[in-house]
């Protein structure tokens, strides 16, 4: 097995989305879906994850911060994000398998009703921190549609027939 999951909680502080991916359930259930190694950005954390303590569990690492997650996500087969749409966006922009995981402590999470809408669209697993761990169990891949930017200029030239403004 080689599958690398890649978790990102962004720049702020989601203490229990790395909680559940360091439990033992939630690394049971990526190994048994063929992922053998799991790299989580902390963010602002007040926890740390313990690594891999035995031969056959899943081998983690880890680190706060980076300039630029891109490298990170591009050499993933899973990403496991916060619902911030730069990194929902870019996950999907890569056409990477993407769990959003919405943090319910925020207030007027309005980070959870775009998970939510990309998630009946089938472009990726919306999950919280209680329901991580089925997700992983029930997720399958084949379910997922590809993500396909719009093209902004019908959107551009709607408004601006809104506007008056002419075709030129």
């Amino acid at each position: 097995m080689t599958g690398e999951v890649f978790v990102t909680v962004g720049t702020t502080s989601f203490d229990a989305l790395v909680q559940v991916v360091d439990s033992s359930e939630c690394r049971d259930a990526l190994l048994k879906q063929g992922y053998s190694s799991m790299l989580i950005q902390l963010g602002r954390v007040s926890c740390i994850p313990s690594k891999s303590l035995q031969d056959k569990d899943l081998g983690v690492d880890f680190f706060t911060f980076a300039p630029d997650l891109s490298q990170f996500m591009s050499s993933a087969d899973l990403i496991i994000s916060h619902a911030g749409s730069g990194s929902i966006f870019e996950s999907l922009h890569m056409h990477k398998p993407l769990i959003v995981v919405v943090n319910e402590a925020l207030m007027d999470n309005h980070q959870a009703e775009l998970a939510e809408e990309l998630a009946m669209s089938r472009y990726l697993f919306c999950a919280t921190p209680a329901t991580l761990v089925d997700t992983i169990k029930n997720m399958d891949l084949q379910t997922v549609v590809p993500y396909e930017p719009g093209n902004p200029a019908s959107l551009v030239q709607s408004i601006y027939e809104f506007l008056g403004f002419d075709d030129e």
